[in-house]
């Protein structure tokens, strides 16, 4: 093999380290899938390699994962030492491979499919930030046992939340910062994580003058920003977060209230406590139950010691069945108010949300619930069960008459 391009100094842990999990990170334009994808393509120049490279979730790969992989063969003068299909890369002189697939595809999850492939040494997950399922982490880490050649798992991510499974699994388990740009940046110290985390700053010559002219121009009118964006550091809340107003705070027991419910069918079942101050355009939340798996009689156990027969109830309108089963029971619950999402979430936003102490799980989802599609008003199904649960115990106190919504 007689490749044209030299290895970075900050990648040269790929070649180097005997370690198990390789954690790259950072901001926009920091190589990171790049030297990932040049690291690959020298691997295969070993026998008996083979790599699962994965997405969370991938339409096709020939048309997203292997152009780049092509590019970086074609740099490094060594594009004709592989065959190449839609799915594969086989280097010709060993017979050591690079797959590619989704881990969620359009036919459903792909996880006993890719567990059960044979002689992969390799997984690298590519856009770490969209894979957010640790039992499915867990299920592929856990096949990735072929002997005679050196596994590795590869996770490239840019930074989100830290509220991400892999920071608390590599990160918030034991940590260290660096100083970057100025900027104090969080580092895993896991003894069994190789964490390399580089910035644009290393790859100045092969960026455009105008990206570095905007990164240049936002660290300066919004250093937040560019912490994130171009250094690569950790967010303490989604970008944009649905509800940005809110903070910690009491109960206010002395107003009106009732509980708004999630049914959680495949998600858990959510419910918060809520009360609404229209004066000081305030609503105060309570988390008081979020779980999953219950059945009706352990539903109607559980809502009956918080709530008793009296208390108000106002639960998910579209699941009928289930809010008549538990009226039968004797709960006084009821259907939300048939409302769009949008509605209500236009109507909350104009609302201070205080949130207390105990409502650990409430706050991650504050933190989280963040917008789909922003332009259609779209919010994201995850992080959305608590939301969803006091949005609908808010509408019977909120004053409706400011907006409308086709």
């Amino acid at each position: 093999m007689d490749v044209k391009t030299e290895i970075s100094e900050e990648f040269l842990p790929l070649y180097t380290s005997k370690k198990r999990y390789f954690f790259l990170t950072g901001g926009r334009g920091s190589l990171k899938s790049t030297s990932v994808h040049d690291f690959i393509s020298r691997l295969t120049y070993e026998r008996g390699h083979g790599v699962l490279f994965t997405r969370y979730t991938m339409t096709s790969a020939e048309k997203s994962i292997i152009p780049e992989f092509i590019i970086v063969a074609t740099r490094n003068g060594t594009i004709r030492d592989f065959d190449v299909t839609k799915t594969q890369i086989t280097n010709k002189h060993t017979g050591s491979f690079i797959l590619f697939s989704g881990i969620h595809t359009s036919s459903g999850n792909q996880t006993a499919t890719l567990k059960s492939i044979a002689g992969i040494t390799t997984w690298v997950i590519d856009e770490g930030e969209d894979f957010r399922d640790e039992k499915t982490f867990d299920d592929i880490d856990n096949s990735v046992r072929s002997i005679g050649n050196q596994n590795r798992v590869i996770w490239i991510m840019n930074p989100c939340t830290d509220e991400h499974f892999i920071y608390k699994r590599w990160i918030e388990a034991k940590n260290k910062q660096i100083d970057i740009d100025g900027f104090k940046v969080v580092v895993s110290d896991v003894d069994e994580v190789e964490h390399i985390h580089t910035t644009y700053l290393i790859a100045k010559k092969y960026l455009s003058e105008s990206f570095l002219d905007k990164a240049e121009k936002l660290k300066i009118s919004n250093p937040q920003k560019y912490y994130h964006t171009f250094i690569g550091g950790w967010l303490d809340k989604s970008e944009g977060v649905i509800y940005e107003d809110w903070e910690e705070g009491e109960f206010d027991n002395d107003l009106p209230f009732c509980y708004g419910l999630d049914f959680g069918f495949n998600d858990p079942n959510a419910m918060v406590k809520v009360a609404v101050d229209n004066n000081l355009k305030r609503i105060y939340l309570d988390e008081c139950y979020f779980k999953s798996g219950d059945g009706l009689e352990q539903l109607h156990e559980v809502l009956y010691n918080i709530c008793g027969n009296d208390e108000l109830i106002v639960g998910d309108n579209q699941a009928k069945t289930l809010i008549y089963s538990l009226q039968e029971k004797g709960l006084n619950i009821v259907g939300c108010r048939d409302k769009k999402v949008q509605y209500r979430i236009k109507m909350i936003q104009g609302y201070k949300l205080i949130v207390t102490k105990e409502s650990t799980n409430l706050k991650k989802a504050l933190n989280n619930y963040s917008w789909h599609d922003k332009r259609s008003e779209t919010p994201n199904h995850e992080w959305s069960d608590l939301c969803d649960a006091f949005g609908y115990g808010a509408m019977e106190f909120l004053n409706s008459t400011e907006f409308y919504i086709n």
